[in-house]
């Protein structure tokens, strides 16, 4: 602990994920296996239990470090079934959401920003439409040829008979072409969306059309649900504990930014109640914050910005090419309120903190290293994910001395800077 910050015996931490479809069992499973991976190495004790809950998916840990005992609640707020359902997609709608989500970003110009910043996750968000078109033209390609071969089988065995049967084979060819032609490009196609969870194309481009589809606003499921994540932090003010930390991974950054914002306009927040502290890591708010209708968004980020009733910390790695990494949300935005105080960005360096041998082992594994934040480390430097959420340190203690990045991209970006009122 250092000087002069207060201890921590309990805590409570909200999780927000990404755009992920998985059942929250898997972040648990996840914590279980990398806590006691990074208490290996640091040298600290931390133990997880599973535990009930019926406003999201939660477990306990219970953590002895630096000589404290210390008690978390960690609970994943859950927006998976909103994620699958917008994934219920036939392959032609997927391809539609393909021409629609590149339109929203090329005619906004909000493509040609976005890279000014970080080319990482604008390449990734070109993959899936890349993939999908190599995919459509390999299928029809495929089946063109065969139905070609086919049609051209029955005109020569016709050129035996002669006459009629010449001309009925040729009519019967050209409508077997086009038939093993619809027929061979669908099972192709079939046969690559079954293998995504390998290529993730489709996953890729769901997600990137979730984000455009209202043109940077959230839809409105997601309004609601979101408001469902406010209430339930919001009740834990009541709670006798330290801190209350919410975690925005991915893409689930923007919401847990908005979140945290509403719930210091409700004046929850505040008085002699629990600490108020708000993680990001990875995130790629500039995704959703540089299209045209993300007011509220840009209005959330202008507003916490400024806020001593938070703290807030954005941790990205440049070795992470799914994330616009050291990107301070609120400046590249262009919406930096008078005053502004947040986020602190630092990096998580993963080229320091992990050994060499494991960043040789995840260096081209882009979408488990956009995870390497809710993991362990070989050799941690200040952050470490495990000691902020079962730690006995305040996040705004632990980050108290520490100064930005020095290589964070602070300069405004975006076309679009105006605010919801």
């Amino acid at each position: 602990m250092t000087e002069g910050s207060k201890r921590v015996s309990r805590r409570r931490v909200f999780h927000i994920p990404g755009y992920d479809p998985i059942h929250p069992r898997r972040y648990r499973e996840l914590y279980r296996s990398e806590s006691a991976a990074q208490a290996d190495i640091s040298g600290y004790q931390i133990g997880v239990q599973a535990a009930a809950s019926d406003t999201g998916f939660r477990w306990d840990v219970q953590a002895r470090i630096d000589d404290c005992d210390i008690r978390a609640d960690i609970n994943v707020l859950v927006w998976s079934d909103i994620v699958r359902d917008s994934m219920a997609q036939s392959i032609p709608a997927t391809y539609w959401q393909l021409v629609r989500t590149a339109w929203i970003y090329l005619t906004t110009g909000t493509l040609r920003r976005l890279m000014w910043m970080r080319k990482g996750p604008v390449i990734a968000a070109l993959y899936p439409v890349v993939m999908l078109i190599f995919q459509l033209g390999l299928a029809l390609g495929v089946g063109w040829v065969l139905g070609r071969f086919a049609e051209n089988g029955l005109v020569w065995l016709g050129g035996f008979a002669g006459g009629g049967v010449l001309m009925v084979l040729a009519w019967l060819g050209w409508g077997l072409k086009y038939a093993i032609w619809v027929v061979v490009t669908g099972a192709i196609l079939r046969a690559f969306k079954a293998r995504d969870h390998k290529l993730f194309a489709y996953y890729l481009m769901h997600d990137y059309a979730f984000s455009a589809r209202q043109w940077g606003a959230n839809p409105p499921e997601l309004d609601a649900r979101m408001e469902q994540f406010a209430a339930t932090i919001k009740a834990a003010f009541t709670d006798d504990i330290d801190e209350i930390l919410i975690v925005g991974h991915s893409s689930g950054a923007h919401l847990a930014i908005s979140v945290a914002a509403d719930l210091i306009r409700s004046g929850a927040v505040g008085g002699q109640g629990p600490r108020l502290a708000l993680l990001t890591l990875g995130q790629v708010v500039p995704m959703m914050s540089f299209l045209p209708r993300a007011e509220v968004l840009r209005r959330d980020l202008a507003f916490l910005a400024a806020q001593d009733a938070v703290a807030w910390v954005d941790v990205s790695a440049p070795g992470d090419g799914c994330s616009f990494a050291l990107c301070d949300p609120v400046a590249v935005t262009g919406v930096v309120p008078p005053g502004k105080k947040w986020p602190l960005v630092i990096s998580a360096a993963f080229t320091q903190s992990l050994s060499p041998a494991r960043w040789k082992a995840l260096r081209w594994r882009f979408f488990r290293l956009h995870f390497q934040y809710l993991c362990a480390f070989d050799q941690p430097k200040d952050y470490d994910y495990f000691q902020i959420t079962a730690g006995p340190v305040l996040l705004a203690d632990r980050y108290r001395d520490r100064q930005p990045s020095k290589s964070r991209i602070d300069v405004a970006a975006s076309k679009f800077t105006s605010l919801a009122p």
